[in-house]
């Protein structure tokens, strides 16, 4: 199921902008405290890391993901997750625009 609306957060307004451009995202505060980020990746191949574990959620686009480690790619779609512990990184291919909710913690 994907998410459509997050009610009762606290937004930050600046955008965090990584890769020229090719990542622009919003962190925000839902009303539990439980922090996130909407946004979205261009075409691209890229190298995140994390520090606290992360829970990537597609909104709408897709994505390949490599998770550190690993030797294979898996395709990420609408309305799918995929987890990357912390500490860690994944590298994500794009090949049409990416729309993305990334749930921290």
């Amino acid at each position: 199921m994907t998410t459509t609306h997050i009610a009762n957060v606290t937004l930050n307004t600046q955008a965090n902008v990584y890769f020229d451009g090719k990542c622009v995202s919003h962190g925000f505060q839902q009303a539990d405290g439980r922090r996130a980020s909407v946004g979205v990746i261009l075409p691209a191949s890229l190298t995140f890391n994390t520090g606290a574990a992360e829970v990537m959620e597609c909104v709408a686009g897709g994505c390949e993901y490599r998770l550190a480690g690993d030797s294979d790619w898996k395709a990420c779609g609408p309305g799918q997750r995929f987890s990357i512990p912390a500490n860690s990184s994944f590298e994500i291919r794009v090949a049409e625009a990416y729309h993305y909710i990334c749930h921290f913690g």
